[in-house]
């Protein structure tokens, strides 16, 4: 299916909420969203199955002691979401904000099941970062994890469920979802990395050669920094209020592992916020260099227009058309046989003497040294 661009797509999503005055608990499907296509992984400590049925065969949780984790890619079918939403009996609240993908990061509680909502990071067309939001249904014996389109950073989780012999096959689904979230905020420190590397690299383009190009990377990672902000602020908070919680669905032995996944989010927040004050003083830096340099043009252009300015009186004196035959007061000098070298030389040594005089003051610009080739040693 064609994307549609990034603000046409907010229009979208403004545009298909649903009415006023409808009913809560509406859902109404994306017109821009792919069909639903789901993924099937039940396990226990012994036992593993991994399917991918079809959307209209929707798995029902299991009443034994395994973990059923059924993962839907797509939000683009109403129908399917609604017998989900029957199957596994989910509160019809949650469902629509499931389906309107424009929720900020939060938990909330119903009868037997906690919804979550995370944001995952996920690279626009043109390079620009966006977020995708990750709904989260946490049963007594189920994970559900609704996706805007197919695509995720999940697959270590996978990975680990498949291997056995780990924590997430030996506990229940309050730790896959733990799982879950991790692998978001996981998901989040090598975007911060690359930050780093191309802050340094923009800081030194801001000191040294600054273009218009500098100032758009610089505002298009604020840009991106505050999208993360806007994803793991709240999320932070509400980690902070699911492991703090008294939540039946959340065990006694997962609230650590809950609590060092908020803790990851307070060191995302701390590394987002330092990368904002880097960007933003890095923009004063571009501003700063390109008004020093203007400075040093405009004061190169008033010494030039300084030195032109006695020059330009003494060719503007004889310039002027007097007819010494008519009296000799009136420019003598014209009749003199060296009087155009005299003229010339006096107006050469006046300009070498205005420019030694501006050296001496210090007003002329000085070059940049040479940066120097570092070698590689031995």
């Amino acid at each position: 299916m064609t994307r549609l661009p990034l603000r046409l797509r907010a229009r979208v999503r403004r545009l298909t909420r649903p009415p006023r005055g409808s009913p809560p608990g509406l859902i109404q499907a994306q017109p821009d969203a792919p069909r639903p296509s789901l993924r099937v992984m039940r396990f226990s400590e012994a036992n593993l199955e991994e399917s991918r049925p079809a959307s209209a065969d929707v798995p029902t949780p299991t009443p034994d002691a395994s973990v059923t984790w059924l993962n839907i890619d797509g939000l683009g079918d109403a129908a399917v979401i609604q017998r989900i939403g029957e199957t596994y009996r989910l509160h019809p609240l949650a469902l629509e904000d499931t389906v309107n993908v424009h929720q900020r990061p939060k938990v909330e509680e119903y009868t037997d099941v906690l919804y979550l909502v995370v944001r995952m990071p996920r690279e626009s067309g043109g390079g620009t970062l966006d977020t995708e939001q990750l709904s989260i249904f946490l049963g007594r014996s189920f994970v559900l994890t609704f996706q805007e389109r197919e695509g995720d950073c999940l697959e270590p989780v996978r990975e680990r469920i498949r291997r056995g012999q780990n924590r997430v096959r030996r506990s229940g689904p309050d730790f896959l979802a733990y799982a879950v979230i991790d692998a978001v905020l996981d998901a989040y420190f090598p975007l911060l990395e690359s930050f780093d590397d191309h802050l340094e690299r923009l800081a030194e383009e801001a000191a040294t050669r600054p273009s218009e190009q500098t100032i758009v990377r610089l505002q298009q990672v604020k840009h991106d920094l505050l999208t993360i902000r806007r994803a793991v602020w709240p999320l932070r908070d509400a980690l902070t209020q699911l492991y703090r919680g008294e939540h039946d669905l959340i065990r006694a032995e997962t609230r650590p592992f809950i609590r060092d996944a908020a803790d990851h989010a307070f060191q995302i927040m701390d590394l987002v916020e330092t990368q904002r004050e880097i960007a933003a003083s890095l923009v004063d830096l571009y501003l700063s260099t390109v008004n020093v340099r203007m400075s040093e043009a405009m004061r190169l252009l008033t010494i030039i227009a300084t030195i032109f300015i006695p020059l330009t009186f003494i060719a503007g004196i004889y310039g002027m058309n007097f007819d010494p035959d008519a009296s000799p007061w009136n420019m003598p000098e014209l009749r003199w046989a060296l009087g155009y070298p005299i003229v010339m030389l006096a107006m050469g040594a006046i300009a070498v003497a205005m420019v030694v005089w501006f050296a001496r003051m210090g007003w002329l610009p000085k070059r940049p040294p040479k940066r120097r080739r570092e070698r590689n040693a031995p």
